[in-house]
């Protein structure tokens, strides 16, 4: 035990001084989109009268060049990636000149955690086109907790998980590494609480102005839980919801994420309808939203990306049959994340449709790469299969993002600004970025008609209006083929 804690000694020694003694210290494990925001918020936390911070903040990466690089721009101040939201770039200044937040990669920073969050990656991975989960990482991470960590400390799991997995996996790994160490499997506190991190405009509200479900191993975990949490987050406008396990509150999670993949995908059989019969989706879907029972509909689109959707679907039946050894099958969430896998290449089909039936030797500029507005993530982006497979039917295709000026799952750098029209077939609007909303179509055109296909939404009702002013056919997913100025 005290050699643990003699190896973190200095570890906090950043910008010429130690952090002081006396607040507690939260460690955030994972510095990705969630973790980031997470450690961010924990070191802006502050009690209401003094606006002294409550806690004193490290974020524990791993010595990868990606982890080193977070390390060297979060000690900076800085945002490690874009984003839209100016509150979150000023508490993460704010944090470094108070000098309360900083990041290791030395995990003897977790001998000194009265708190850690755990924020590490969950991914399913596909061995012969079957999903497993792939737990490997996650078992590592808690095990590592487990070897480090004081008696009484609280492990916070914010990653989603599979229903069970603090039960079924990281309880039996604590209680392992905590063996070794000659110490009970209850010596650390364990609990559930997941994110409903939002990357955008409102990335640090989505975590302290912003309803949270959390449950605890045991009783006394759930307490400890809870008490942070309040620290953290306005409960006065946004109270606690305390679920009486950790597997409830894993189904909670997977549950909430697999209804938004479900009614995405149960929106594209209607999209198609709607194109093909000339109707305004969007339209009917707004006077349908005026019903308060349905007002959370969702609308047609370019495809579903990001970490969560993508996969959480598949989460709970991939846990019935590992960790319940029950077999049961989740047909509706199965096939939203097929169809929606699909949903990019229904716009690729729509272009290839559109200019002839033959993409070899066209010119495609698709404007938006990252997987939604306001925030540079291309994790799982929809723009990634329509870029694949439109350069394998024989398309040359430019990309554009005003957040991104690299692709890292294509290795691809992307274009600066926005280029020239002259040359292009066709123009895909993927992602309503402020720089595309805002767009002055006549202008950019300058006489030049490509295709454009508003796959998202992106364009409004002036800009649509606009395009009366040119030699333009704009196709829009959810709306279909409207012809202008021919």
């Amino acid at each position: 035990m005290q050699d643990k804690a003699q190896q973190a000694e200095g570890i906090l020694d950043i910008k010429n001084g130690q952090i002081p003694a006396g607040r507690p210290v939260v460690c955030v494990q994972g510095l990705g989109f969630v973790g980031t925001a997470m450690a961010t918020a924990i070191a802006a936390a502050r009690d209401r009268v003094t606006q002294v911070p409550y806690f004193d903040v490290i974020g524990v990466e791993l010595p990868t060049p990606e982890g080193l690089a977070k390390l060297d721009a979060i000690n900076a101040g800085i945002l490690p990636f874009e984003c839209a939201d100016t509150k979150l770039m000023d508490a993460l200044s704010q944090a470094h000149t108070t000098g309360n937040l900083m990041v290791t990669t030395d995990s003897a920073a977790y001998a000194l955690a009265n708190v850690t969050v755990v924020d590490v990656n969950l991914d399913v991975a596909y061995g012969n086109g079957e999903p497993t989960l792939a737990l490997h990482g996650f078992r590592a991470a808690i095990r590592m907790l487990g070897q480090y960590m004081q008696p009484g400390a609280l492990i916070i799991v914010e990653t989603t998980v599979p229903p069970g997995t603090c039960e079924k996996v990281a309880a039996p790994e604590l209680a392992a590494a905590l063996a070794e160490r000659n110490l009970p499997p209850d010596a650390l506190l364990l609990a559930h609480a997941y994110e409903r991190v939002m990357p955008g405009k409102d990335y640090l509200d989505s975590i302290t102005n912003f309803w949270r479900v959390y449950a605890g191993h045991t009783p006394k975990a759930a307490d400890a839980c809870e008490e942070f949490l309040s620290k953290l987050i306005n409960i006065e406008e946004y109270p606690l919801t305390r679920l009486p396990s950790t597997t409830a509150s894993e189904i909670a999670k997977v549950l909430e994420n697999s209804y938004r993949a479900t009614t995405i995908a149960f929106m594209e059989e209607w999209s198609r309808f709607a194109e093909a019969v000339g109707v305004d989706l969007f339209e009917v879907v707004s006077a349908i939203r005026r019903r308060p029972t349905h007002n959370n509909m969702r609308q047609p689109g370019f495809g579903v990306g990001g970490y969560c959707l993508t996969k959480d679907p598949l989460l709970t039946g991939l846990a019935a049959k590992e960790f319940y050894d029950v077999d049961l099958k989740f047909p509706f969430s199965s096939q939203a994340v097929s169809t929606n896998n699909a949903m990019p290449l229904v716009t690729l089909d729509y272009v290839q449709q559109l200019l002839g039936g033959d993409l070899s030797g066209k010119t495609i500029l698709l404007l938006g790469v990252s997987y939604r507005q306001d925030v540079g993530d291309t994790r799982y982006s929809p723009a990634q299969p329509f870029v694949i497979e439109a350069r394998a039917r024989g398309a040359k295709i430019m990309c554009h993002d005003p957040l991104l000026d690299y692709w890292p799952e294509l290795d691809w750098h992307l274009l600066d600004e926005i280029p020239d029209s002259d040359g292009l077939d066709a123009v895909v609007f993927s992602v309503p970025h402020k720089e595309y909303v805002e767009l002055d179509l006549p202008t950019w055109l300058n006489g030049a008609s490509p295709l454009i296909v508003d796959a998202n939404n992106v364009l409004g009702d002036a800009q649509r209006y606009s395009l009366t002013q040119t030699n333009c056919r704009l196709f829009s997913i959810g709306r279909g083929l409207e012809k202008f100025g021919v």
